[in-house]
């Protein structure tokens, strides 16, 4: 045993000892395999009619047997050689131990490059049996798309219809490719067709069918780094944007140290008397803190935090005129996907470009729920078990770690360590200088547009040619990545999460692969450290896949700005920091406080997670009441009981001037609207409370109780204001020309409806500290309106 095997068995007992359930042990998925192997030998020479037709008799005895399991050993053995005959692969063992694991609920982790797309077949197939349907979620379209159409022939030869959901189809055409025994989408197209679902007024509309079973590719990036990204469908809504470009033009001339404070480690910002001062001037008003004043006081945080904590090419680029968003864990422009409103205009201002109106928020659903409503999931990703507490936590997943087919031999060599930015870059351009003149190809994962784009002019400089794949190129990333392995390739990318796409050593061309695997294969560089280690690892796996030979590296140094950002330089003793030379570091307690900092982040974000999640379990519990009421208003052929009930007067009064099915179809679409809006108003006043309730801690109350003692209250209050209302709009009903006149009664959906994700990161960090009471009364990033103004009120009432 080498000693990287050994240490990693020592953490894996370390792991179990703490009570990790991950399993290591698969003795019992071997057996498995074996029986699955000997069935293949009966079957492999039979004709494919024969082997359509024992599928089909399977298939057709389920709803006798209501046991899949024990139609395993068969399903998996017919599926190998469907994918045989129309793949032209054979899966590997380790990929049916991965397949089994699925199945039975869990995360299979497997490494990049062993196949798990391949992989997903089997569970997706013998859980289609039940004709209730397959859903594989994909990390975007691209991916979608490409799957279904790769592994579509093995599913249709065994009778199994497959679809995909793009963004942009018809209503129609996602009804269709739900219908199909396996469908292939997006984790955010299925999340946004399920919130478009619950505004039908016409059940003709809904395109989703009951939730089944699903497949998570990518399932650490989906459940765990976008989970808690709320997906949001808005309506129109008549809103004046004042004074945004105002604004922004007050912050712009504001000073660090005079007219504001910053703390980058918290991103905490706050003015200074002075800052408090000038804005009062300008904004013609005596005192900023006084309630009349509340919109402007909002108005200028969120210019101040546009302008000092988000920064183009790093947290956004612009686009077409348009602000876009950089996802931090991919690097990618984040598809439809906004700050929270008043960040996303104080933004546009900022960058001078037209304000857009933010809409009114109809309803919204965060990943993390929205994959719990399906009676059964599982997921796949080559990093899940350093995720192991927050996949048990919250979704009560159990990982199966799978070995790689082929043993891997990349070298992983330790972290390069420098003093300064400037020291670093000079050694990496020497490092990448001096491969490149080998023709080994190169691969350097940045940690953002800017720097990926800086980096490659260095190296241009130099006289290296490179590709550059970020944000800002996102259209060429198939093609980019496709060539990342051929001899003397130098490829900068932005993070590599979430990617699916192969790079093949030699490129597409087949013979060079032989020359870049005597070369060393692919040498990936880390230019930083992120956050989680998890993303770091996905970044290594690029290289060394399936046996390949590869080695990975990175360079860090200490003005990183994550290393800044906690704050590494008080974790290193002075007498230490005092002797260290000005430029590479080799110090054992340095290198070890550099390990603590990830450390540092991965517990106090699950720790955030924990606390937010119990915030909004309370609120996902109310929509699903609400949505199971409206979904049996929508298909109550009788929906006029209500009246007839209540009110049987104007029962008796409308029954002779219209027809039952114009009665019926009216009091739905009075229900609906009525229901859409009270859990629109809902909304509003939990995100209100949701940003301030922390501050019940200062008068010695527990924030989460409050919180949940004012939800319960306000839901019950608006449930009891929603039936007057309902009942008043019914009283008032008049008929025109024997129909029910909607308009007269104010009863208009929005005239148009639109889909985002709120990119929320920076603020739901610090309202999670101030939750678990970490940040005490500062004005953390995000945190708006009544918060901000209870804040400075009591900052000022101290002075006096």
């Amino acid at each position: 045993m080498n000693s990287k095997n050994y240490i990693d068995q020592l953490k894996r007992l370390h792991r179990r000892l703490r009570g990790s359930m991950t399993e290591y042990d698969l003795s019992g998925y071997w057996q498995m395999v074996h029986k699955i192997r000997k069935k293949h030998l009966v079957i492999k020479s039979h004709s494919d009619q024969k082997i359509k037709k024992e599928f089909q008799s399977i298939k057709n005895s389920i709803s006798e047997i209501n046991d899949l399991d024990i139609t395993l050993i068969d399903i998996y053995a017919l599926t190998i050689e469907a994918i045989k005959r129309t793949l032209k692969l054979s899966p590997f063992d380790v990929q049916l131990i991965g397949a089994i694991a699925m199945h039975r609920g869990k995360i299979s982790q497997m490494n990049t490059g062993e196949g798990k797309t391949l992989t997903a077949i089997f569970p997706a197939v013998i859980n289609a049996l039940n004709r209730e349907g397959v859903h594989i979620l994909t990390f975007n379209d691209y991916l979608a798309r490409r799957d279904a159409e790769w592994m579509g022939p093995a599913y249709n030869f065994l009778g199994l219809s497959v679809g995909f959901v793009q963004e942009g189809m018809s209503i129609e055409m996602r009804k269709k490719a739900y219908a199909a025994d396996i469908t292939y989408l997006s984790a955010k197209e299925a999340g946004f067709d399920y919130l478009r679902d619950s505004l039908c007024y016409d059940k003709n509309n809904i395109v989703h069918r009951p939730f089944n079973f699903v497949i998570i590719d990518e399932a650490d990036s989906i459940l765990i780094d976008e989970a808690r990204i709320p997906l949001v469908i808005a309506g129109t809504e008549d809103e004046l944007m004042t004074n945004l470009h105002q604004y922004s033009r007050i912050v712009r001339e504001f000073k660090k140290g005079i007219h504001y404070e910053f703390d980058e480690y918290a991103r905490n910002i706050h003015l200074t008397d002075k800052g408090l001062s000038n804005a009062e001037k300008e904004l013609k008003c005596k005192n900023l803190y006084a309630q009349k004043n509340l919109e402007k006081l909002t108005g200028l945080n969120c210019a101040m935090h546009a302008e000092f904590l988000l920064h183009k090419d790093v947290d956004y680029i612009v686009k077409n005129g348009k602000i876009e968003l950089v996802d931090e864990y991919t690097g990618r422009v984040a598809d439809k996907r906004r700050w929270p409103d008043g960040l996303q205009a104080a933004l546009e201002a900022k960058e001078n470009l037209d304000v857009q109106s933010r809409g009114k928020i109809l309803n919204s659903i965060t990943l993390q729920h929205f994959v719990k409503l399906y009676p059964k999931f599982c997921g796949m990703t080559a990093t899940a078990e350093i995720a192991e507490e927050e996949f048990k936590r919250f979704y009560n997943l159990d990982i199966v770690v799978i070995p790689p087919n082929k043993a891997s031999i990349r070298i992983d060599y330790p972290n390069r360590i420098f003093f300064n930015k400037e020291i670093k870059y000079t050694h990496l351009m020497d490092e990448i200088s001096m491969v490149h003149e080998s023709g080994r190809p190169i691969l350097v994962g940045t940690a953002s547009v800017d720097e990926s784009e800086k980096i490659a002019m260095m190296l241009r400089n130099k006289g290296i040619d490179c590709s550059v794949l970020n944000a800002k190129q996102d259209i060429y990333e198939a093609k980019i990545i496709a060539e990342a392995g051929k001899i003397g390739a130098v490829t900068i990318s932005t993070n590599m999460a979430g990617r699916g796409t192969d790079i093949r050593l030699g490129g597409s061309d087949e013979s060079e692969k032989v020359k870049v695997l005597n070369m060393g294969g692919l040498y990936v560089i880390g230019t930083n450290l992120h956050e989680s280690k998890r993303i770091d690892q996905q970044l290594r796996g690029r290289s060394g896949r399936q046996g390949d030979p590869g080695s990975t590296q990175f360079f860090i140094s200490l003005e990183d700005d994550l290393l800044i950002k906690y704050k590494l330089d008080e974790l290193i003793p002075e007498s230490i920091k005092n002797s260290l030379v000005k430029g590479e570091i080799d110090h054992l307690v340095v290198r070890k406080e550099v390990n603590r900092i990830q450390r540092i982040c991965e517990g106090q974000n699950l720790e955030i997670k924990k606390t937010l999640t119990k915030y909004s379990d309370l609120i996902e519990r109310q929509r699903q009441i609400l949505y199971k009421k409206r979904m049996n208003i929508l298909y109550d052929l009788s929906a006029y009981n209500f009246i007839k009930q209540e009110i049987p007067e104007k029962y008796d009064e409308l029954k002779t001037k219209i027809t039952e099915d114009e009665l019926n179809n009216s009091c739905r679409h009075i229900y609906l609207f009525h229901f859409d809006s009270f859990w629109s108003e809902y909304l509003s006043d939990i995100a209100d409370i949701r940003e301030s309730i922390h501050l019940k801690r200062v008068g010695g109350e527990e924030p989460f109780f409050e919180f949940q003692k004012m939800a319960i209250q306000i839901f019950d209050e608006r449930w009891i204001r929603l039936e007057i209302s309902i009942l008043n709009t019914i009283k008032k009903i008049n008929i025109k020309n024997g129909l029910v006149d909607l308009d007269d009664l104010g009863i208009r959906a929005p005239s148009a409806t639109w889909t985002y994700l709120v990119n929320d990161n920076p603020f739901e960090k610090n309202l999670g500290m101030q939750l678990i009471g970490d940040t005490g009364m500062q004005v953390a990033a995000g945190i708006f309106g009544s918060l901000l103004a209870l804040e400075l009120f009591f900052r000022k009432k101290k002075k006096q």
